[in-house]
């Protein structure tokens, strides 16, 4: 699978500007426990995280359950596809399952499905070491928002199983918008439910999209590099 070359944290040096490259994590699984997380320079009125692969340690888990999902209505799903496809809405993933298989599987029955299966697996589920550490270090003195392309109840099962819940002041899910990311409305969404200038945000981000989106927003952003799935 081609991943983003691994690197240290702190070598990967970008301007604060929304529009320069993004600050990255590396994903190399030995060392990954005693990564830091390095942060753009400037002074930010507000964190905005992305949930799934940038809080939640969860996209292994979740590719799991979308294998299990699909298998059962004769579909493979690729692993280097599901994280090419990282950050697209679900119903689009299957309507585009669909047509390279040459299915017909019912979009609704798949999600749901598929959110039962990783609902299974939720004991297993971990925070991100260095992103969990900034969300401890800045709890209380800037306020935060998760803006997930998520279901709402899947996000906040996630948090909840890790007791990070009250650490937002808000929750920006799928049902709160209409364009997915990369378009930047969640983001901006979150910054005006917030009360923050977009330009003050800093967003954490796993997926290509989610950096898309946070830099159409005019927001500075940090990249988190997911860690690969396990073999099994």
């Amino acid at each position: 699978m081609t991943r983003e070359p691994e690197c240290l944290a702190s070598s990967r040096y970008a301007g604060s500007a929304p529009t320069d490259p993004p600050w990255e994590t590396p994903a190399d699984n030995d060392s990954y426990p005693a990564a830091v997380l390095v942060l753009p320079p400037g002074d930010f009125a507000a964190y905005l995280f992305d949930c799934d692969g940038t809080i939640v340690d969860s996209m292994p888990l979740h590719y799991l359950a979308w294998r299990q999902a699909v298998a059962e209505w004769g579909c493979e799903f690729d692993e280097d596809l599901f994280y090419a496809w990282g950050g697209r809405p679900v119903a689009e993933i299957i309507t585009d399952l669909n047509t390279r298989h040459g299915l017909a599987m019912p979009i609704a029955a798949v999600d749901e499905r598929r959110e039962a299966l990783y609902r299974e697996t939720l004991p297993k589920v971990t925070a991100v070491p260095e992103v969990l550490q900034h969300i401890e270090a800045a709890h209380g003195r800037i306020p935060f928002a998760v803006v997930s392309g998520g279901a709402r109840d899947s996000v906040t099962a996630s948090l909840t199983t890790l007791g990070l819940l009250d650490r937002f002041d808000i929750m920006v899910c799928a049902e709160d918008y209409i364009k997915p990311k990369p378009d930047p409305e969640a983001f901006l969404l979150a910054a005006s439910r917030l009360g923050v200038p977009p330009e003050s945000c800093l967003v954490f981000e796993d997926t290509e999209m989610g950096i898309q989106a946070a830099t159409a927003a005019g927001m500075a952003s940090v990249r988190v590099i997911s860690r690969a799935s396990p073999s099994v």
